[in-house]
């Protein structure tokens, strides 16, 4: 899979596509902000319900450690992926994306671990709930998303 695709930034890969998120232009910064929105909306869902787990008087420790755990291993693996494909070497490429697959599966399952068993059981669940809800989110959006980012990333034929 790794070998048929190009980095993002790549012109050609770009210009040979011929599809673009729906109502995205090159001139139009807001469908820019729009997509960058709806890519991050696991974490904007994450921040946002952080007032109301607090106001409903659910276990704030382990729902801290979840979204703090989820925020940083989200962005930790972007940062990975983001030289992942800047590395010339497939090799280097496969071993980048893995290592920051299984890095942020290890993270968090460490992170609710110790939620559970430094706090106690009901923040234990309450990280892996975190955790399963943003994760719920984020697979759901990168599979509407997958065909209009991928588009970019095929190599044509």
């Amino acid at each position: 899979m790794l070998a048929h695709a190009t980095r993002p930034d790549d012109p050609v890969a770009a210009s040979t596509a011929g599809e673009r998120p729906s109502g995205a232009s090159p001139g139009r910064p807001d469908a820019a902000l729009a997509l960058a929105f709806i890519r991050h909306l696991d974490v904007v869902g994450v921040i946002a319900s952080t007032p109301f787990v607090l106001l409903a008087g659910l276990p704030a420790a382990g729902f801290a450690i979840g979204a703090g755990t989820w925020i940083a291993t989200r962005f930790g693996v972007g940062y990975v992926e983001r030289h992942a494909w800047s590395a010339r070497d497939a090799g280097v490429r496969t071993a980048l994306h893995l290592a920051a697959i299984l890095g942020r599966v290890w993270l968090v399952a460490l992170g609710v671990l110790v939620a559970r068993f430094a706090i106690g059981t009901p923040d234990g669940i309450a990280a892996a709930v975190v955790v399963l809800a943003a994760y719920t989110v984020e697979l759901v959006t990168k599979v509407s998303l997958r065909r209009s980012i991928t588009a970019g990333l095929r190599r044509p034929l």
